[in-house]
């Protein structure tokens, strides 16, 4: 049992008032209990990258008989060798779990996301749900490095075909896949990549969707275009190998500048927010590097992608990728998804929502269910995040700062993580072996987690009573909410507002559970409940006092979008970022755990790594830099029908489930196919192909 002491002397509030202690208290400490046992749970088979892919030129090449007669042979579309890369990425016959596939068929996929419209890196959603991952390429993918063995893993080459290092460490000069095209038949080159860097990634009035800004490849680091097909990054750190994952979905995907710089104001008359909004949801056909390209939306009903005529993916017989004509996106809910996946009106859904899972067990269990399921391991877990900028981002007011103020107070922090009954808000969610406590920082069952490293505390209710009052937060006027001291925020009651996304059940049950915990607390917590772009919005502009979210790749891989872990830039990590002097006013444990994630960064020894997460566990954990609140794991429910699903494929690793199982390799047996396909035998952007559908 640990025990931690501590003295209030040094906490404070807005307007420099001090917190004395009134008594000693002492906190006792454990480590946390295991996860339950869940024998659900499947393995994937681990290989190397080589025996999943290569770039090499083939002797010939196929494709659909279809596009063939109706496109090569009448002069629409040039041969398909010619639409390919000099050297086509080429996925190997036998990691695939059955092998080379057929064409035609359709994916139905539910989302619960509305697009804002096709420019990703200028900030827009396109519904998440896998649209973005079926439309754009990025310089390395990681998706499928759940099954690469732990000794090469590395991220694997996607639109950079190879890379190597200076001597030094320093320079990183990566080479492009050269003749590929964009699916209008625009060529790919640099200028993609630059523009994506220069006007996009540093302009700081730009925000790509998924938050990448220069820190995310390295303070001080550079890009420049060689020639035509080479780049070189220049980093201020030796060997940071971890870039090449922040290189991957979704941080580094170029868009087409071809179409989008004349957009920009650095090109045109536009302001930033016009940029932004140039191609809604109903400008169709807009050029992708990906696998399918958008033919038709329809307002709270469908988005239809097709295959693109230009894919420079193709299987070992020569045959151009993707094998699946058409990707459906229905227009719905969340919860719709795992229901239609189910039932079999839909065929793919990352069953992320623990409410459901006892019922769509017992369903797939019948022998005539259209569905199966897939466990994974427990990667997804939520957290209560706390706002700890003291100076600025969001520009709060008084009441803001004084919470703020508490936000980085350690022992305020302590009092909410004994608050919050862990055991009480997994059952809340789903009864059975799925929920597993979760103190914070790193999940446990993933590569660097340690449990003798994580500093747990027990449900309390008693003790974290006690050290609020200890803090001076009492009840001054009676009315069953604790007030700030007098001078602070005017004495009034502490009311917290806490944000939460409504696109998903868990995160409202979570929030709300958390709400009625802080109540016996003598905390007045106010949901700010908010669909998922507004509240994404009100996240990255520090538009908050606490969250409960849902948390990212950081915390389950720890390569990934690592510079996360801490506030190792103005502008990385998710709830402490600078205000507008970029300066940021870390805490003392703060500074340890930047200190750790740069060294950490800066190091390729797999041992030494493992030690730094383990001091980074151990800082995190003790002083409470969130509160964790569950972790449990996500399942695949997927048609039967489809092939080439690989085992152990989790829902959230280093990506989305719909990367992981690489989708563009997925088949239907030609027996099996349903006739799903609303645009059959058209390609999109092909002079007599189809062309735009008017939703």
């Amino acid at each position: 049992m640990r025990k931690h002491a501590f003295a209030l002397g040094g906490a404070s509030l807005l307007l420099s008032v001090s917190f004395i202690a009134t008594q000693a208290q002492t906190i006792e400490t454990t480590t946390p209990p295991d996860p339950p046992e869940f024998a659900a749970q499947t393995e994937p088979v681990f290989v190397g990258v080589t025996d999943i892919m290569e770039y090499r030129a083939l002797d010939s090449y196929n494709e659909p008989e279809w596009i063939k007669t109706n496109f090569v042979d009448t002069g629409k579309l040039p041969p398909v060798e010619e639409r390919l890369p000099e050297e086509p990425l080429v996925f190997k016959t036998g990691n695939m779990p059955d092998g080379v596939g057929v064409y035609g068929d359709v994916m139905r996929h539910v989302i619960g996301g509305r697009p804002e419209g096709w420019n990703y890196i200028g900030g827009q959603s396109q519904g998440w749900g896998g649209i973005d991952i079926g439309l754009s390429e990025c310089l390395t993918r990681t998706g499928p490095l759940f099954m690469i063995r732990a000794e090469e893993l590395e991220p694997m080459p996607n639109l950079a075909k190879s890379w190597e290092w200076s001597e030094d460490g320093h320079e990183l000069t990566m080479h492009l896949i050269e003749g590929a095209k964009w699916s209008d038949g625009d060529p790919f080159d640099t200028e993609d990549i630059m523009f994506y860097w220069e006007d996009n990634v540093l302009d700081p009035n730009v925000f790509p969707l998924n938050g990448a800004t220069p820190e995310t490849f390295g303070q001080g680091t550079k890009l420049e275009a060689i020639d035509e097909y080479t780049i070189k990054w220049t980093f201020e750190e030796a060997f940071p190998n971890q870039y090449l994952y922040a290189m991957a979905y979704g941080t580094f995907c170029p868009g087409p500048s071809h179409i989008l710089k004349p957009e920009h104001p650095n090109y045109s008359d536009n302001t930033y927010d016009q940029y932004k909004n140039a191609f809604p949801p109903e400008y169709l056909n807009i050029p992708v590097m990906g696998a399918w390209v958008p033919v038709e939306y329809r307002p709270d009903d469908i988005i239809v992608m097709r295959r693109n005529p230009y894919y420079w993916k193709v299987d070992e017989e020569g045959n151009q990728l993707p094998y699946l004509d058409e990707m459906h996106y229905r227009l719905s809910t969340w919860a719709d998804r795992d229901v239609q996946a189910v039932a079999g009106s839909g065929d793919f859904s990352n069953l992320e929502q623990a409410e459901s899972y006892v019922e769509a067990l017992r369903r797939s269990a019948d022998d005539n269910a259209p569905a199966r399921l897939q466990f994974g391991a427990r990667t997804i877990g939520y957290a209560l995040r706390m706002n700890f900028s003291g100076n600025g981002w969001g520009e709060p007011d008084a009441r803001e700062q004084a919470i703020r103020e508490l936000n980085r107070t350690l022992e305020f922090r302590q009092a909410i993580t004994l608050a919050v009954d862990r055991q009480r808000l997994g059952e809340s969610l789903v009864r059975g072996p799925f929920t597993a406590i979760y103190p914070g920082g790193l999940y446990a069952g993933t590569t660097y987690y340690d449990k003798e490293s994580t500093v747990y505390y027990p449900f309390n209710l008693e003790q974290a009573n006690a050290m609020l009052d200890e803090l001076g937060l009492t009840d001054t006027d009676g009315n069953g909410v604790r007030n700030f001291p007098e001078g602070t925020a005017g004495g009034q009651d502490v009311e917290i507002t806490l944000l939460a996304n409504t696109d998903y059940s868990t995160d409202t049950n979570l929030a709300e559970g958390v709400i009625a915990m802080m109540e016996p607390l003598g905390l007045r917590v106010i949901a700010n409940f908010q669909q998922g772009t507004a509240r994404d919005d009100m996240a990255q502009a520090g538009q908050f006092d606490w969250s409960v979210e849902r948390q990212g790749a950081e915390v389950v891989s720890v390569v990934q979008g690592t510079s996360a872990l801490a506030p190792t830039g103005p502008r990385t990590h998710p709830f402490h970022r600078a205000g507008e002097n970029d300066e940021l006013d870390l805490l003392p444990f703060e500074e340890e755990l930047v200190q750790i994630v740069r060294d950490f960064i800066a190091t390729s020894d797999n041992a030494e790594r493992a030690e730094l997460m383990k001091q980074y566990q151990q800082v995190f954990t003790e002083n409470v830099y969130s509160v964790g609140l569950t972790q449990y794991p996500g399942a695949l429910i997927i048609n039967k029908r489809f092939r080439n699903i690989p085992e152990g494929a989790p829902i959230f690793m280093f990506n989305w489930a719909e990367d992981n199982i690489i989708r563009e390799r997925v088949y239907v047996p030609t027996d099996d196919q349903p006739g799903h396909e609303l645009h059959p035998q058209t390609l999109p952007d092909v002079p007599g192909g189809g062309g735009p559908v008017e939703g």
